[in-house]
């Protein structure tokens, strides 16, 4: 019996099938063609839909397995990085062995584009890409969960509330992860649930007590069984904050309501918006494997969280945001500043402070 039916990615024996669905969906043809057609075809969905399905059924012709998959979303992302990025640098994957497995933790600034970097980093150097945990709260459109689970995707069930549903839900996502380990799959899982709004990159301990649940199973002290996972932090940074704008406008309205209540496909808008807009320079850090001494999931998360902060790619638009005009040129201050007087009056402080934390974080930490 397959444990995890439920949440792992497809196997290689059901790619076909799912991309079968993907072509008869007509929600998924309409976003294709939105975005790869001019505006007066893609209004035309009788005639667009054919068009943007008989492209892909010709494209994906020879996809029938994962690693087709993995090439697929690597032409993609080549060609993302080409047109929204001035470029992607990467540090630290010397250190990775290719035949080990790795627990990537990485601080969560975009949705998609964060685990996505992470694996052009170790597909443009030889290395396997990654599972990557997702929440349940972004798979409520169908093929959404169809594209995620085709791209090695793993379901995190964000949306269990009763403690034994809940239970149940962490205990079968933490015997996945050790189990992908153990067969030699590298896992990818944010430091904490949601982005880091505020720009503050901070490791949530219950994450950490989630991987535990496995090792209890396992009778394994603590310490002992989160080396065998090799944990790595990994430091992702952007030059311009991904939905920088919509991000301010949630915190702003916390703060003025005490709460924000998402509309309805907001979490796909902001996929959307994270892979169209400039991201400017942005890298990636990885980290070494963490083999110090700790008892407790706090302490854990504290020497995760100093790898993250200390690893962390400071850019021209953190400096600025803190004050500081010695770090960047005279053509990156005028683009910042420009980026900040196009804001609303009530969001600037919000993104300033955004761009600014990982500056004041590392004088602390």
């Amino acid at each position: 019996m397959d444990k995890y039916a439920d949440i792992r990615p497809y196997n290689d024996d059901e790619v076909p099938a799912a991309l079968a669905r993907l072509l008869a969906d007509e929600q998924f043809l309409d976003v294709i063609a939105e975005h790869n057609l001019p505006k007066w075809l893609a209004a035309f969905s009788a005639i667009s839909r054919p068009l943007v399905k008989a492209k892909l059924k010709s494209k994906w012709k020879t996809v029938n397995n994962v690693e087709a998959v993995q090439n697929e979303v690597a032409q993609y992302l080549s060609m993302l990085v080409e047109r929204t990025t001035s470029k992607v640098t990467y540090s630290g994957l010397e250190r990775l062995d290719k035949d080990a497995a790795y627990l990537f933790i990485s601080n969560h600034r975009d949705i998609v584009l964060d685990p996505a970097l992470v694996n052009w980093g170790l597909h443009q150097n030889n290395l396997p890409t990654v599972r990557i945990a997702i929440g349940d709260n972004l798979l409520q459109v169908p093929y959404i969960t169809e594209l995620m689970r085709l791209n090695k995707s793993f379901i995190v069930k964000r949306s269990a509330k009763a403690p034994k549903e809940m239970l149940k839900a962490l205990s079968q996502l933490s015997g996945y992860i050790y189990d992908s380990l153990q067969s030699g799959n590298s896992i990818w899982i944010a430091q904490k649930e949601g982005r880091a709004k505020d720009g503050i990159d901070y490791t949530d301990p219950a994450l950490l007590k989630m991987l535990q649940l496995q090792g209890r199973r396992l009778k394994e002290p603590f310490a002992d069984y989160v080396r065998k996972l090799k944990v790595v932090p990994v430091s992702i940074s952007y030059q311009y904050e991904p939905c920088a704008l919509a991000k301010a406008k949630e915190l702003y309205h916390k703060q003025q309501f005490g709460e924000y209540q998402k509309e309805e496909g907001e979490d796909i808008k902001s996929i959307i918006d994270g892979f169209s807009a400039d991201k400017g320079n942005v890298h990636v850090a990885f980290g070494t494997p963490i083999e110090d001494d700790f008892e407790t999931p706090e302490e854990l998360a504290q020497i995760i969280d100093k790898q993250i902060i200390d690893n962390y790619y400071l850019h021209s638009s953190n400096y600025l945001a803190a004050g500081d005009k010695t770090n960047s040129s005279t053509e990156e201050t005028a683009r910042f500043n420009q980026s900040i007087e196009t804001l609303p009056n009530e969001l600037k402080e919000f993104v300033l402070s955004m761009y600014a934390q990982p500056v004041k974080r590392k004088s602390t930490i």
